[in-house]
């Protein structure tokens, strides 16, 4: 069965687009320290951007949100700072 799932209100652009990429399985949480980390995985980038140009936040274009994305992808690491 088809299921799916209603994204949770943001309050910032940022936090959208984390969320996109979260959803997307571009980044994810460090799961002793909760820091962002990049999973360097070029389709589900690639879904990050397809879904932020096919689904903006509201008044915002598509280029500016995907544009958002980039940003906080390029603000993220792919290692946690604080493990060994």
């Amino acid at each position: 069965m088809l299921t799916t799932n209603e994204r949770r209100p943001v309050q910032t652009l940022g936090g959208w687009a984390i969320a996109v990429l979260e959803e997307a399985g571009a980044i994810r949480e460090c799961e002793h320290h909760g820091w962002m980390q990049d999973r360097a995985a070029p389709h589900a980038r690639q879904r990050a951007y397809e879904t932020a140009r096919l689904d903006p936040p509201p008044g915002l274009s598509p280029d500016d949100a995907a544009s958002a994305i980039t940003d906080v992808l390029d603000s993220i690491g792919d290692t946690c700072p604080e493990c060994p």
